[in-house]
């Protein structure tokens, strides 16, 4: 017993007694902690991000910069949000292949999942205008009349009347919004794009967006009741009437004075 005691008592016991309890506590914690952020399955979007970053670095870091933080020939996109990504892209205006006034649409360089994950890592870098739903957009919900006041008190005068688009100052220009996409109208609103303002909602409702593009799609390229002249609205029809009908009066007027000389 008495030599018991003495192993019990051993100046190396409460040593080998501390590694024990360390050896047991880290294979305790390596059994039941969740995995490290390497092993672990990627959070929802974060495998999106991830891919997006890299084609952002392929393809747009050129002129935005790594982290999109801008350079002196692109802004910054930090706080653009997606839906700015999804118009830009998503319409062929970004990425650029030649430097001008404007970006112009041209055929659309990435697939729709690219151009998605290409807005979810420019999202991640700050807050922003995300991508509208498809309820948000659907033009069946809208109100073409109201659509139509709303439109030609804030966007009639670069769009034209019905949307059919016009001429700005430096070879800039307003584009046909005929055969734009509800999603690409509503993001236009949204995030301003070129030399368009910003629309929000405290400026135009989400509803009234809504009303808007159904205004625009109403409109197709035709003009009901009759000959079209060109469907650009009412400044095209007034100066057709205008010259056609003074024409008309000019030419009574000379041939009465004939007749009666």
């Amino acid at each position: 017993m008495k030599s018991l005691a003495v192993r019990r008592h051993d100046r190396r016991a409460p040593i080998v007694l501390l590694a024990l309890a360390l050896v047991a506590t880290g294979g305790l914690y390596a059994v039941l902690a969740a995995p490290s952020r390497a092993d672990a399955a990627p959070l929802p979007g974060q495998a999106d991000t991830t891919t997006g970053q890299k084609l952002f670095e392929a393809n747009c870091a050129t002129c935005h910069g790594m982290g999109a933080v801008g350079t002196a020939i692109a802004p910054s996109l930090v706080g653009v949000g997606a839906a700015a990504v999804d118009f830009q892209v998503g319409t062929g205006r970004m990425p650029m292949t030649v430097s001008g006034p404007q970006a112009q649409a041209k055929p659309v360089q990435f697939t729709q999942t690219q151009i998605s994950q290409l807005a979810a890592y420019v999202a991640s870098l700050g807050p922003g205008p995300q991508i509208p739903t498809a309820d948000m957009v659907d033009p069946s919900k809208g109100d073409p009349a109201t659509g139509m006041a709303v439109f030609r008190t804030n966007c009639a005068m670069c769009h034209n009347a019905v949307g059919a688009g016009g001429s700005l100052t430096e070879g800039k220009f307003a584009p046909n919004l005929w055969h734009t996409t509800p999603t690409h109208i509503y993001e236009a609103m949204l995030t301003g794009p070129q030399s368009m303002p910003v629309f929000n909602d405290a400026n135009i409702t989400p509803q009234e967006k809504r009303d808007v593009i159904a205004f625009i799609k109403q409109q197709g390229g035709t003009q009901p009741g009759g000959l079209d002249l060109g469907a650009l609205g009412p400044v095209s029809e007034g100066l057709w009437a205008w010259v056609v009908g003074l024409g008309l009066l000019i030419g009574a007027a000379v041939w009465i004075g004939a007749k009666s000389s």
